[in-house]
């Protein structure tokens, strides 16, 4: 059992956390979750001991063996299977006083210890966990510096799954990992023996992992049982009920405030206005609850251009005159929704790179729209924001000779409007710096969005605001993201990229999934068992859903443009007969050249074609707004 009680943390003169209190099941899985900046990592860190609490306590049975991954990634000469295997300190212990001890009674106890913790097994397990998170045997044996820093959290984190604490604690482990590494991930903790607390934004590993929620908010936790669909319906209900009470309690107070400024000055009710007053005054007020303005992306719309946006043929990129990927045949046009799959290291972000004419094909053909516009998300750009800038100031850098409220604008469609817009970028969130570089790249209106791992230090609600503004969005988009969520509901279209080549995949990415993990497994079969297949029709249907929403949506937009335009149209013709009715010698053009009884037929002929398009234009409003 993990008690939090009643937690209190003050960071510069702000309670980050206000009497946070729960109680964690014996070997449960948690999902630690809350909005960018609410304390979720300081809550884990006041756990491990790494900060003390003003108030409060955590506690937790004696010798219980904490597991954290620390902000340095290892280095050195070392190798991920060395390093990994030195995480079991006892063992590593053990091994090397059996290497030199001459007493034979200590040499048994040794053995017997070795025997009892599984020592002899444990290459083995340390292989299997470094492969599932990506590392073949070769990788396995090479020195941790000729890794970048992404890998190298990977080995922190295969370590620490390997030392097998009694607390696990993840904070966003998923960040660095694939979306293969990831599944491999999930059925690795669900098997997990000891309680876990895992800080993560990722709706299926939220669902998928963990048997309870533990939601921070306002500086305080509430523990819900279930995964994070669960917890949305529980926490919708009770947000439902709080918002009854509070419009329950503001008409008891006004009723309250009535009695009181009716009857105060009479002799005969003082006391009694006085009582109510009083009852007033006692009342605490149910807040509201408060939509996020933040949680907001709004991505504008190109101009049309003509299909293809793109074609490769036969096509070839790489760096160094060294290929990555060869014979790419791909086709992308306006309306395309295309996902990027495969391990990290085959060439997604290559292939993207390419697509964003960052690269040139080596060999074969690629052709481009000359009029094509394309805004290319990547995590550097989110890392070389200038820390000492603002929004405004990043904004009016880049659109140069537009106008402020322009600029505004553009930082508006992304949850940057009134003061947010002038804060300080080194103070604000990794989630509020990735809005802002999303805001950057598509201030001019990109027919094809190219997004490398976005959802990266994106919480959940802006994760969803993401989905929902790539699905109004108009143009083309290229994805690369281990976010199954997003793909599902975003992405038509799945190119595999392995083997040196990319290639359509046919099937759904729950099919995708299914491969890697058998994969995983060693076998060719699965879990088995009927229900295994309901999962996967509704995620297929719920990604036509999508699909048919979007081009519903795209339809009736159309549609309001087209209504609108006749609108103009008629209007202006009808302007100019009135003219000509009001003052027949300033008339020019056909209603010169027309008779009074002409120009008062034709104004009537307007006032119906008008009329009729006023009614098309509110059908198609009135459609669009429904959906």
């Amino acid at each position: 059992m993990l008690n939090l009680n009643g937690i209190t943390v003050r960071l510069g003169g702000r309670a980050i956390l206000d009497r946070a209190s729960a109680a964690l099941p014996p070997r449960s899985r948690v999902g630690l979750i809350g909005r960018n900046g609410a304390g979720k990592s300081t809550l884990m860190k006041v756990m491990i001991g790494q900060i003390d609490p003003d108030e409060g306590s955590c506690d937790m049975p004696r010798d219980t063996r904490l597991g954290y991954i620390a902000q340095e990634a290892p280095s050195g000469t070392a190798t991920p299977f060395d390093t990994v295997l030195a995480a079991d300190r006892e063992r590593a212990e053990l091994m090397a006083e059996a290497e030199h001890t001459e007493d034979p009674d200590r040499l048994g106890h040794i053995y017997e210890r070795l025997n009892a913790i599984d020592a002899y097994t444990a290459p083995a397990r340390a292989a299997r966990i470094l492969v599932g998170l990506g590392f073949d045997e070769e990788m396995q044996g090479r020195p941790l510096d000729s890794y970048s820093g992404g890998w190298k959290m990977r080995v922190a984190l295969a370590a620490l799954l390997f030392s097998n604490p009694d607390l696990l604690l993840l904070d966003e482990p998923s960040n660095h990992l694939d979306l293969e590494a990831t599944l491999w991930l999930e059925n690795f903790l669900k098997s997990y023996r000891g309680t876990v607390v895992v800080i993560s934004h990722e709706r299926d590993l939220l669902n998928n992992v963990v048997d309870y929620i533990l939601h921070l908010e306002g500086g305080r936790v509430t523990l819900y049982p279930g995964g994070y669909d669960a917890f949305e319906r529980q926490r919708a209900e009770r947000l439902a009920q709080q918002e009854a009470a509070r419009v329950k309690q503001q008409a008891e107070r006004e009723k309250l405030q009535d009695y009181v400024a009716r009857n105060s000055a009479r002799a005969s009710t003082a006391k009694q206005a006085q009582s109510r007053a009083k009852a007033l005054a006692k009342m605490q007020p149910i807040a509201a609850a408060i939509e996020d303005p933040t949680l907001h992306f709004g991505f504008p719309s190109p101009p049309e251009l003509r299909p293809p946006l793109i074609t490769m043929d036969m096509a070839a990129v790489g760096y160094n005159d060294t290929p990555v990927l060869r014979r790419v045949n791909l086709r992308i046009d306006p309306d395309d929704r295309l996902a990027l799959l495969g391990r990290n290291g085959n060439g997604k972000t290559t292939l993207a790179r390419l697509i964003a004419a960052q690269l040139k094909p080596m060999e074969g053909a690629m052709n481009a729209s000359a009029k094509m516009n394309v805004g290319y998300f990547t995590q550097y750009q989110v890392e070389e924001l200038d820390v000492g800038d603002t929004p405004l100031e990043h904004m009016s850098r880049v659109m140069k000779g537009a106008t402020p409220a322009a600029v505004r604008a553009q930082l508006g469609r992304f949850g940057f409007s009134g003061e947010r817009a002038t804060q300080k970028v080194g103070s604000m969130s990794g989630g509020e710096r990735a809005r802002l570089a999303l805001a950057l790249i598509t201030r001019d209106a990109p027919h094809l969005l190219i997004l490398d791992e976005p959802t990266n230090h994106l919480d959940v609600d802006s994760r969803e605001a993401l989905v929902q503004a790539l699905n109004d969005y108009s143009g083309a988009v290229v994805i690369v993201s281990h976010d199954r969520h997003m793909i599902e509901l975003v992405a038509d279209r799945l190119v595999l990229v392995d083997n040196g080549t990319a290639q359509p995949f046919d099937g759904s990415l729950e099919d995708y999934t299914d491969i890697i993990l058998r994969k995983a497994d060693g076998n060719g079969g699965g879990n088995g068992g009927s229900g295994g297949d309901a999962p996967k029709t509704d995620r297929k249907a719920e990604k036509r859903t999508a699909a048919q929403w979007r081009e519903r949506q795209k339809a009736a937009k159309n549609a309001v443009s087209k209504a609108e335009k006749e609108m103009a149209a008629l209007a202006a013709e009808r302007s100019r007969i009135d003219q000509a009715l009001f003052d027949p010698k300033s008339a020019t053009g056909a209603e010169a050249k027309m008779t009074m009884t002409e120009l008062m037929v034709k104004r009537a002929d307007l006032e119906k074609k008008l009329e009729a398009a006023e009614e098309s234009w509110m059908e198609a409003s009135a459609a669009l707004e429904e959906l």
